[in-house]
């Protein structure tokens, strides 16, 4: 296949709701390319983007997957993307390096918690977005409806190009207020759709969306509006420039109406990324950051230039190895290429280039700037790496994933396991940098962070697939602390005969409390010599150890300051490690007179949600002892600052789901430690010994 240049490529990427018609969208845009010769379901587990055993047991998307083909002499790559928000690390990789975002909107449903998570994704990347409707050959479809949400949601800028002449089963024709046709298409047979004048039923209705679309295109243009007042209308050429230069800026957002289970407007909707939809050369040049001095430069998508290349996703397959897909946003790639990868500056010589069409692959001599496909078996290139030209010291910017806010322990179902767990886990975060992985020093846990239970039940699934290993769920261990209320001062003293030598060390211990986040201090007032100095850091180190298994339930002992003030010693019988008995005798019994108490650790939560929840999440959170600091709001969300227990993150986590539908987000830090209460401290202590 020969290289195709940069101002005859479209790259899109198709998201959404989870199940508003992303996968059978690109289906049927594949069937319409004649890429594929029969179009594939989701039931039937047969589609192409859905390619992977757990997407077909699952019936939904968990991956991102390509799709080309050519369409009046452009080539088109679409990205199809998951829906579920667990899976959104896929969705930012994916909308980072496309150049036009399709959102799809199913028309029975309206907007729901994924489009407004999407639409913020394309605020914050400033991609061109339009909205596609789906399935408006639902019973319950309602394109009025749909549009009104959109434009509630999103504003006055979302403009329909289309209306359906007829709603639910049997739908199959559109008027299209751009061209002012009537499209009908033949269910189920691609490139059978027959233009025809509009109607007289529909042709009010069409005049009157017709002008809005002309106003709502001339607003973005001051040259368009002069001739929009001049002559009280546009060309059809010049609104399709209006409409592909104000997408490029954000100010319009055009809806496409579909029902891509049986081809309706997928045609139109090809026509219409050609048309409208911004090539890379259009779309412009690609931000970079020089790893000489860390300030920005522009890379311009220029075949002739020098050679950058993004790797935005990297994945395993079996017998194949790690595959890495990637955009060239500058000169361009083949085999046998040797390119430098800039964060690591490790020499990268590139096998076969291909190109994707689901799960196959196509070999070509080479992909030219504003181009995607892949390359298999780079040596520690991972996802967010650049690859460039030697003496290049450019990177591209980097995808900014989500922060995952699940925290689960898993533990190996069989021992000995360990290794393999952390190999496994190790290659799944090259796949997907949206989850993390920490080990928690202080109780040997393996904790996955991720986007939600889905996620986690994936990631674990995948571990048991891919590297024969199975792990169990358990709780997260809480680092509760313990600190004392009162002074208190105790002697300690070890004495041990046994015929020969004996063990002695006496010494007098008091403790106080210190500030909360203080720690630990050891201060020595012995005078005169009652103690010699020599033993004082055995004391000290009698302390220390003593403080780090506290005496209500085993937790490290903060915020105390100990003073060795007077003992005694014998001039044989007296070791260091006498004396670092002792101290922990004496410190252990002043501990107990000092009114000890547990501390727990507490969260900044900052959650983000629609207003109408607000009330809900304030008392889901004071349910789990959490305090409210504040709120603030932030355009139509409202972000509820406060503090709350790491006890009940995790019961928070499903709590905030439930309540709200997933519409929430939330983000926690650590703040600081205070008192547990006596009837939770009573079930800490008790837990713990028992």
């Amino acid at each position: 296949m020969q290289a195709v240049q940069p101002d005859q490529l479209r790259n899109i990427v198709i998201t959404g709701h989870a199940g508003s018609g992303k996968t059978i969208l690109a289906e049927s845009l594949a069937l319409t390319m004649g890429v594929i010769s029969r179009l594939g379901t989701i039931e039937e587990g047969n589609t192409i983007s859905d390619y992977s055993l757990d997407e077909i047991e699952r019936k939904h998307s968990l991956n991102t997957s390509l799709i080309n083909g050519f369409w009046s002499d452009h080539k088109i790559n679409i990205i199809d993307t998951p829906g579920l928000l667990d899976f959104h690390g896929d969705v930012k990789s994916a909308m980072r390096i496309a150049d036009t975002v399709m959102i799809t909107v199913n028309a029975a449903a309206g907007v729901e918690v994924g489009t407004d998570t999407v639409w913020e994704y394309t605020r914050e990347y400033y991609k061109p977005t339009m909205f596609v409707l789906t399935k408006l050959d639902a019973d319950r479809a309602s394109f009025k409806t749909t549009i009104q949400g959109l434009q509630d949601h999103f504003g006055h800028l979302v403009t329909p190009i289309q209306f359906p002449a007829d709603e639910g089963l049997g739908h199959h024709t559109l008027i299209d207020i751009l061209l002012m046709k009537q499209l009908e298409f033949s269910p189920d047979k691609a490139g059978e759709m027959s233009v025809s004048d509009i109607p007289d039923l529909y042709l009010k209705r069409a005049e009157e969306l017709h002008q809005q679309l002309v106003e709502a295109v001339a607003e973005t243009d001051e040259e368009l509006m002069n001739k929009f007042f001049e002559g009280g209308s546009l060309t059809e050429d010049e609104l399709r420039a209006g409409i592909q230069s104000a997408l490029l800026t954000r100010t319009f957002f055009p809806v496409f109406c579909t029902s891509p289970l049986h081809l309706i407007g997928t045609e139109r909707l090809l026509n219409a990324v050609i048309n409208i939809c911004p090539s890379p050369i259009e779309r412009g040049p690609e931000h970079a950051i020089c790893t000489v001095d860390e300030t920005k430069s522009l890379i311009q998508p220029n075949p002739d230039g020098p050679t950058l290349a993004f790797i935005f996703k990297t994945m395993s397959e079996p017998r194949v190895g790690e595959i890495s897909y990637l955009r060239v946003y500058s000169g361009h790639i083949e085999s046998g290429h040797e390119l430098i990868d800039v964060q690591t500056e490790q020499l990268q010589k590139l096998g076969q280039i291909y190109t994707i069409l689901g799960q196959k692959k196509t070999a070509v001599e080479k992909l030219l700037a504003g181009d995607i496909g892949m390359v298999v078996k780079l040596k520690d290139a991972h996802t967010n790496d650049t690859l460039a030209d030697k003496g290049t010291s450019c990177r591209i910017s980097p995808i900014i994933f989500p922060v995952p806010v699940l925290a689960t322990a898993i533990v190996p179902v069989t021992q000995g396991d360990e290794e393999k767990i952390s190999e496994g886990l190790h290659h799944l975060h090259e796949e997907d940098p949206s989850f993390r992985i920490e080990h928690d020093v202080e109780f040997n846990q393996t904790i996955l962070k991720t986007l939600g239970e889905t996620h986690l039940d994936t990631i674990i699934s995948r571990l048991q697939v891919k590297f024969n290993v199975k792990v169990d769920i358990a709780p997260i261990k809480i680092p509760y602390r313990e600190t004392i209320r009162l002074p208190s001062s105790s002697q300690g003293k070890y004495k041990k005969q046994s015929g020969g030598k004996g063990q002695y060390g006496d010494v007098w211990i008091k403790i106080e409390p210190l500030a909360r986040d203080t720690g630990f201090e050891f201060v020595s007032e012995i005078v005169g010599g009652v103690v010699p100095a020599r033993y004082l850091p055995a004391v000290e180190k009698g302390l220390r150890e003593a403080i780090t298994n506290g005496i209500l339930a085993g937790y490290p002992v903060v915020d105390l300051k100990a003073v060795a003030y007077d003992g005694s010693y014998h001039p044989v019988d007296s070791s260091e490690f006498a004396f670092k008995i002792a101290a922990s005798m004496a410190f252990k019994s002043a501990f107990d007179k000092a009114k000890p108490f547990i501390l727990e650790p507490v969260y900044t939560l900052n959650v983000y949600a629609p207003e109408h929840y607000t009330g809900e999440i304030v008392g889901d959170i004071a349910s789990k002892r959490g305090k409210i600091l504040g709120m603030e709001s932030d355009v139509q969300m409202q972000i509820i600052h406060a503090h709350i227990p790491q006890s009940a993150l995790t019961a928070f986590h499903h709590a905030l789901t439930r309540l709200t539908q997933s519409r929430a987000r939330y983000s926690y830090s650590f703040s600081h430690y205070e008192e547990a209460p006596p009837d939770i401290a009573q079930q800490i202590i008790a837990q713990k010994r028992g």
